[in-house]
């Protein structure tokens, strides 16, 4: 590391895209993965021996290769008998075994925001799901184009957010300009290599990913200073992007119904209103490593909702969530975020917190039970 380089004053981010600046874009953009990183994959941190049922319906493979996440899961649960795994990518149908998922980004007009929805299926009633598979391309690419309102807040620059970002996180100007010109290097390089850009990559990570690249040679305090600026951008992004051009839930949920699939809630933390939307749900992800907090009244709201549900309707399902991002576990172990990375498929300790389990078992639930009666609904 160029000890003067730690310091945004003494840098001088030249406007020519020199050859490592390209290297790192490439590297950066990259689904292809090295031996080493193939290895992290496919080795747990910790094996889980007493765990005989493995519920896993909120994960991400992210460009990850289903056949060395299988390796991990293999490992990390060696002696599961009964399982359920199905991947839901954010807003595109993949498959693994028997079963199909989703996370798809969708708009409640009830009360105007953004949701998502988990969407499952047995294979074969989505091999001819063409209007679903419109829904979701449309919103792939509308989602993606999150990244370009990002970049473009930088460095046309967008003057408002940029001096919210600055002054939340007390980036002075050299670090505000050294930004700029990294991030307008980047859309130089998309642009010109567009073509043969992964479109795994085109995510707002990639810019975080970018200047995490770069810690060798800046280090870690004016990156970790870079990190906390551009994290504040983003979230204003996301905050101020339009709804209008998603599908509203409703919309989604009646596509699913057509097709046979099932749909569940994932963290309604996010977007409390919609456990009062009386959405066509089969259930509600009452835990996830991210929103833990409200675990015991996600669960009393189930109770409730199935105490009061009319004759003939079927009850709310209780799901736990991995919300595990599987890109995460391809970093070096020094750039990976250490919350995100602890997340594991499988890996929901709440069932088997004491508390947790009181209350699951006046509900009758567990996960055997959920496994068994979610496969009869994707079936039915």
């Amino acid at each position: 590391m160029n000890t003067a380089a730690s310091c945004p004053a003494a840098v001088k981010v030249s406007p020519e895209i020199s050859d490592e600046d390209r290297r790192i874009f490439h590297d950066v953009i990259s689904t292809d993965l090295a031996d080493w990183q193939i290895e992290q994959v496919i080795t747990p941190s910790k094996i889980h021996a007493r765990q005989e049922n493995m519920l896993a319906l909120h994960w991400h493979p992210e460009f990850v290769p289903l056949k060395y996440i299988s390796q991990r899961v293999k490992k990390m649960f060696p002696n599961v008998q009964d399982k359920l795994m199905i991947p839901t990518q954010h807003n595109v149908l993949m498959s693994y075994g028997d079963y199909t998922g989703v996370e798809v980004d969708c708009y409640a007009s009830g009360f105007n925001q953004k949701v998502q929805l988990l969407l499952h299926f047995e294979n074969e009633k989505v091999q001819e799901a063409h209007v679903l598979k419109s829904m979701l391309a449309h919103t792939f690419k509308y989602r993606s184009s999150q990244l370009f309102e990002y970049m473009d807040s930088i460095t046309k620059p967008m003057e408002e957010r940029v001096e919210k970002a600055a002054k939340a996180t007390g980036a002075d100007e050299e670090l505000v300009e050294m930004v700029r010109g990294y991030v307008t290097k980047i859309q130089t390089m998309l642009d010109e290599e567009w073509s043969s850009v992964p479109k795994d990559s085109i995510k707002n990570k990639l810019i975080g990913n970018y200047f995490d690249a770069m810690r060798p040679k800046y280090g870690d305090t004016l990156i970790n200073r870079i990190q906390a600026y551009i994290k504040v951008i983003k979230k204003q992004v996301k905050a101020d992007f339009s709804l209008k051009f998603f599908y509203r839930a409703t919309e989604v949920i009646e596509e699913a119904r057509s097709l046979g699939g099932c749909v569940v809630i994932p963290h309604p933390e996010e977007f409390w209103p919609i456990l009062l939307a009386k959405y066509d749900v089969d259930g509600i992800e009452v835990w996830n490593p991210q929103s833990q907090r409200y675990t015991d009244f996600l669960i009393s709201v189930v109770n409730e909702q199935n105490a009061s549900r009319r004759t003939g309707d079927k009850e709310l399902l209780i799901f736990m969530g991995d919300d595990c991002h599987m890109s995460e576990k391809t970093k070096p172990i020094e750039t990976q975020e250490r919350a995100k990375a602890a997340r594991e498929i499988g890996l929901q300790p709440a069932w088997d917190d004491l508390n947790i389990r009181k209350k699951l078992i006046v509900a009758g639930i567990d996960r055997h039970s959920v496994i068994t009666e979610y496969k009869a609904r994707m079936a039915g």
